[in-house]
């Protein structure tokens, strides 16, 4: 299996094959078609990710050793910085999580490119996978 690091470098590389932010912005959004069904009964306030200007609803499940994380938006472009976060860091140990930042945000540009809203709900996202893993960690 992959490392975090080597996922985050895939990451990087599959958009700089893109010449501008249309592009970047139309491949997030095609990534956003293949995020797993999230079901309708974990859309609930409890599992609701705040500081996103959309609508973002966020899971955690361990699975042994691993955190497995569920995730899913009403807006397109958020879908797909969720399946980016997804890729990433979903099926990983939280050691493995807490060890690796999210260079890929400022590598490709994310946060000037996206609106400041986006950028504040990319955070939020962040946030919460690292503060379950964290939580995680601490449980183990």
């Amino acid at each position: 299996m992959t490392t975090i690091a080597e996922v985050q470098e895939e990451i990087i590389e599959e958009f700089a094959f893109f010449d501008d932010w249309m592009d970047r912005y139309r491949y997030i959004i095609d990534l956003a078609r293949n995020l797993p069904e999230f079901p309708a009964e974990w859309q609930t306030d409890a599992n609701k990710v705040r500081g996103c200007q959309s609508q973002v609803w966020f899971v955690a499940e361990p699975d042994g050793d691993k955190l497995v994380f569920h995730a899913t938006s009403d807006a397109h472009i958020v879908g797909g910085l969720i399946a980016i976060l997804l890729r990433m860091y979903s099926g990983r140990t939280p050691a493995e999580i807490l060890a690796t930042k999210p260079d890929f945000v400022q590598a490709i540009g994310l946060d000037e490119h996206l609106s400041p809203t986006r950028n504040n709900g990319l955070h939020a996202m962040l946030t919460r996978i690292f503060a379950e893993a964290k939580a995680a960690s601490a449980a183990a």
